[in-house]
């Protein structure tokens, strides 16, 4: 889609209720997707100051585009391949959070690591690592942040140091349409959150108080999420200002995950199937999760075990600044 026919697509006056069929409904939703993706694309590559528009234009079209898979019915959608969410941190945001851990500029970790990064693991002990961060996890009803909603944010922040616990920790619950009391809770099997936990409660994207907070907390010191990229895509269209922190530089993703495969010598020699980067599994190895415990996969507690889990291999790898 040309970037002239998004802005025409987004800036169109439409209600979603009045598409009365299942065909009429797939094509509103990939002119939707396509001009998400097309103007998002166009706002992130504009020199800072000069966008086009602003990004509120394309957060408003992923609110508008949640309306038409509700009206198709979100489990039907459950095979489509997400068409907004990133599968990896860019290499410049690697380097960058290796740069935040260790307090140093990002060019230099940038040649430690090489222009593919293949030395980023020689990277992340090559320096001690120090400092305050804030581990955050999310749950959320589809895989597509511009087709789903966000039902659960934990958040907790930690100093990097020995013996550090978490503090300052922040865990909630956001309401859903009131179609999904009769439907159920889409993923309900993963996250276990239930119309119980969420009735009564304001949306994500409504809740003014929570979005301030959580810009603010992510804005104050590099943010940490094991495959980061997932709460980076979800954030981008679903907390105003994220996306416009972020362009600034004022919002440091770090991945655990990437961080888990790079630094811990296990993932490189355990079976695939075993997934040795995912949190559960890595928990195991470090031992902050015994082996007849599993994943709660809900914020608060997704948060304190990544973040437990974390310190443990920066303790193994002898990378804490030291005292």
């Amino acid at each position: 889609m040309e970037l002239s026919q998004a802005l025409e697509h987004a800036n169109a006056f439409v209600l979603p209720g009045f598409f009365s069929d299942d065909v009429a409904l797939t094509s509103e939703r990939q002119h939707n997707e396509d001009a998400i993706r097309t103007l998002w694309d166009a706002w992130a590559a504009a020199p800072a100051g000069e966008e086009p528009f602003s990004f509120d234009l394309v957060r408003d079209l992923a609110d508008r585009n949640r309306t038409v898979c509700d009206l198709y019915g979100a489990n039907r959608l459950r095979n489509e391949a997400p068409s907004t969410l990133a599968r990896k941190l860019s290499d410049a945001d690697l380097v960058r959070g290796v740069a935040a851990l260790q307090h140093r500029l990002p060019n230099e970790v940038a040649t430690i690591a090489g222009p593919t990064l293949d030395g980023l693991n020689v990277a992340y002990v090559d320096a001690p690592v120090s400092g305050t961060i804030v581990g955050v996890d999310i749950e959320t009803t589809d895989r597509d942040p511009s087709r789903g909603y966000i039902v659960n944010v934990g958040l907790a922040f930690m100093t990097l140091a020995p013996g550090a616990r978490p503090f300052n920790s922040f865990s909630g619950y956001c309401g859903v349409p009131p179609m999904y009391e009769e439907k159920g809770i889409p993923l309900e099997r993963i996250h276990h959150v239930t119309w119980k936990d969420v009735a009564n409660k304001k949306p994500f994207r409504e809740d003014v108080k929570v979005q301030r907070a959580l810009l603010a907390a992510l804005s104050a010191v590099p943010f940490m999420a094991h495959n980061a990229a997932f709460e980076d895509s979800w954030f981008m269209l679903h907390l105003n200002g994220y996306a416009e922190a972020r362009k600034a530089g004022r919002v440091v993703p770090i991945d655990t995950r990437d961080i888990c495969r790079r630094v811990d010598p296990d993932t490189r020699t355990l079976p695939h199937e075993s997934r040795p980067a995912s949190l559960e599994s890595w928990a195991r190895r470090r031992g902050t999760l015994s082996k007849g415990e599993n994943e709660v996969h809900l914020g608060l507690d997704d948060v304190y075990l990544m973040l437990d889990t974390v310190l443990a291999e920066f303790v193994e790898r002898n990378m804490l600044t030291q005292s």
